[in-house]
């Protein structure tokens, strides 16, 4: 049975952002995704005629997964649970997977205009999001804070730089740098020490 163009291009999509996640987004071509899904490459041109497309809209499925995955948008939920949450998803060896996308991203949307809006798209996304369980925790009284996008900028930031490391493989952090995002938000919210959890090491 044929499928629909809408579940082929989502199929197509997925398969592309998989070989993304665990290979690079070098590796995604019409012929290496067509050999994934079992099809000819024509199809895979046919829904997406500019493979860059095509590696675009992986990293953007992926980033948007991980970013429903690790801060989800539950506005009903306490956001020092939500927070709380996010920091230990983040802390172990299943996040160095999408850290390594994003550094591969950032790195090739210097040359591909496509791929560079996505980055900035799925950034915005973050801050975004990130800045919003801040918010409602300040207008709760869980947090102390006038600025919530200064704070959940610093945040990022230093978990971008916690996930330079995913290349290297690197676990040996001590506590202090392990620790690093978390203490920077306990800081940034005027929270004490341990509110938020400490992570179990990179």
């Amino acid at each position: 049975m044929r499928k629909k163009p809408e579940t082929r291009r989502a199929e197509i999509v997925s398969a592309a952002a998989e070989i993304a996640l665990e290979e690079g987004l070098e590796r995604i071509t019409m012929r290496r995704v067509a050999d994934e899904l079992g099809v000819r490459p024509g199809l895979i041109g046919h829904y997406f005629p500019v493979a860059e497309d095509l590696v675009a809209e992986a990293f953007g499925v992926a980033a948007a997964a991980e970013l429903d995955e690790l801060l989800p948008d539950r506005p009903e939920e306490p956001a020092p649970e939500r927070l709380a949450r996010f920091f230990s998803l983040t802390a172990g060896s299943a996040y160095d997977r999408m850290s390594r996308l994003w550094l591969n991203a950032r790195h090739l949307s210097r040359y591909r205009d496509g791929l560079r809006e996505r980055v900035g798209e799925q950034e915005a996304q973050w801050r975004e999001r990130l800045s919003g369980v801040i918010r409602a925790g300040a207008e709760a009284g869980a947090f102390r804070t006038t600025d919530p996008e200064t704070a959940a900028a610093r945040i990022l930031v230093v978990l971008d730089g916690l996930g330079a490391h995913a290349n290297t493989a690197r676990r040996d952090h001590r506590p202090a740098v392990a620790d690093m995002a978390v203490a920077t938000a306990e800081h940034e919210l005027d929270l004490p020490r341990g509110a938020l959890g400490r992570p179990a090491g990179r």
